[in-house]
């Protein structure tokens, strides 16, 4: 089992990542089971949106290697992310009960992780083919709901800093 499973990762390491929403796209509204230093709560995309950016990070499994590494460098990152207004949270597929404890051991109680339904990571067209997992692509989503900023790429390098420069690009042209 673990073999194919192996294969098929290995193979889409290879090849490159791509989400279909673009910048400047409507960011599909969700309400999802999140959880923040393992106590869960309902997420809601719009709600969230009120307060400022959202960077919201799509991973493909939590405690696996290349996710525990993004996920401490979100971490790192979170009080300089609260500082500009903007909200950070990260989904996958995996079930909150394994959320509860990743958000608390690995994202170091700084940010809300989140389960995504395969509707969620189809709506925003993220999911990995072979496996129901989606792939790594952090996105800038404005206060109005549009998508400011996309990137896909395997490595977990890029995702925060590449987010941290379209929040402080937003924050400079949108200062109160």
């Amino acid at each position: 089992m673990a073999r194919p499973l192996f294969a098929a990762l290995a193979l889409l390491a290879a090849a490159p990542l791509a989400a279909a929403l673009p910048v400047g796209s409507k960011a599909p509204d969700f309400t999802t089971q999140a959880t923040l230093a393992g106590k869960p709560f309902a997420f809601n995309l719009k709600k969230a949106l009120k307060k400022g950016p959202v960077v919201l990070y799509f991973y493909p499994a939590a405690f696996t290697k290349g996710c525990t590494i993004e996920a401490h460098d979100f971490a790192e990152a979170t009080d300089d992310f609260t500082k500009l207004g903007a909200t950070v949270i990260g989904v996958s597929a995996d079930p909150i009960e394994k959320l509860n404890e990743f958000s608390v051991t690995e994202c170091r109680n700084k940010f809300a992780v989140a389960s995504a339904k395969p509707e969620l990571i189809d709506a925003y067209d993220v999911k990995l083919p072979v496996v129901a997992k989606s792939n790594r692509t952090s996105f800038v989503i404005a206060p109005d709901g549009k998508i400011i900023f996309q990137y896909s790429a395997l490595d977990p390098a890029g995702h925060v800093s590449k987010s941290m420069d379209a929040v402080k690009a937003w924050r400079a042209t949108h200062k109160g």
